[in-house]
């Protein structure tokens, strides 16, 4: 299962959850506005994950 992942899908999972993890930390810091602003990139990032693994199947096809 692990060997569908490629290099670029490690690097924009950890990105988004790193992300998550920043965004928490703000919240928690009671720096809401920032939170929310760094909250929005997750799925932002996992939809541009998307969009390459589409292009990628294409090019493939």
């Amino acid at each position: 299962m692990l060997k569908k992942f490629t290099l670029t899908d490690v690097i924009l999972f950890i990105s988004a959850f790193l992300s998550l993890i920043y965004s928490e930390i703000l919240f928690f810091n009671k720096d809401y506005s920032q939170a929310i602003f760094i909250g929005i990139w997750v799925p932002s990032i996992l939809a541009f994950g998307i969009y390459l693994k589409l292009i990628q199947a294409s090019k493939n096809d």
